[in-house]
């Protein structure tokens, strides 16, 4: 599998998982329906956990593009390659959202609240205050790059006989998906802990783009926060770990 299927596919399927707890919880009529937010931040962390799997040792299961971004300021994967990972994030996380909107297509009918519909597929802030959702956005993401900093032993494989330190793969998928799991239980009930430009981003222009049933708008005005804030929290943990 080349490195750019591998991002891909494991951000395809983290979405898939990650965006259904929230659909499986919060849209009614299912199963897991009010089952809260240990179920969506437990879920979430074992979608993590599978994605890691699928990915890890064929790209370094970034699929996150702060992660990529982080990785190559602090000289641990090439800036050349940034571009087509990041696209490749981009295009699972819209396809995770895709296969979401099809397996529940049903349940979005039945909800009426086009807030909730919008929450199954990207974040939003319980208060809105931009300066303390950037900020909220920028620490956790900084907690989790510096953590995976000091944990990696990542390795992309270049051929059959090479391999590239530069990812989460080899950090292993259990301490990243813990990792994950602490930073959406201690300080993902402000924004929903976006995290990952990705993992917000394509899925909202997803929710922009498909026929859901009773929909509302698709908080453009937010969308910047969880983008900017996970870059800017990268680029302080970078910059930290080169620094001490």
């Amino acid at each position: 599998m080349s490195p750019f299927t591998a991002e891909l596919l494991g951000t395809m399927t983290m979405i898939l998982l990650g965006d259904g707890v929230v659909a499986n919880v919060v849209l009614k009529k299912t199963k897991g329906f009010q089952s809260g937010w240990i179920t969506i931040t437990t879920a979430w962390a074992l979608a993590v956990f599978t994605g890691v799997v699928i990915a890890g040792p064929y790209s370094g299961a970034h699929l996150n593009p702060a992660i990529t971004i982080g990785f190559a300021i602090a000289e641990k994967f090439p800036w050349a390659s940034v571009p087509p990972y990041i696209i490749a994030q981009m295009l699972g996380a819209a396809l995770g959202a895709f296969l979401v909107w099809i397996v529940y297509y049903d349940h979005f009918k039945v909800t009426e609240d086009p807030a909730v519909k919008l929450g199954v597929f990207c974040t939003a802030p319980e208060i809105r205050h931009n300066v303390v959702n950037f900020g909220v956005e920028l620490i956790a993401t900084f907690v989790l790059m510096f953590s995976v900093f000091y944990i990696t032993g990542a390795e992309l494989i270049a051929d059959v006989d090479t391999t590239t330190p530069i990812g989460l793969g080899s950090v292993g998928a259990i301490p990243v998906s813990f990792i994950v799991w602490v930073i959406g239980l201690s300080l993902g009930g402000v924004t929903g802990y976006a995290i990952n430009p990705a993992r917000d981003l394509a899925p909202r222009i997803m929710h922009a783009i498909l026929p859901i049933p009773g929909k509302g708008k698709s908080g453009w005005d937010y969308a910047w926060i969880p983008v900017l804030g996970p870059l800017a929290g990268t680029l302080i943990a970078a910059i930290i770990y080169m620094v001490v």
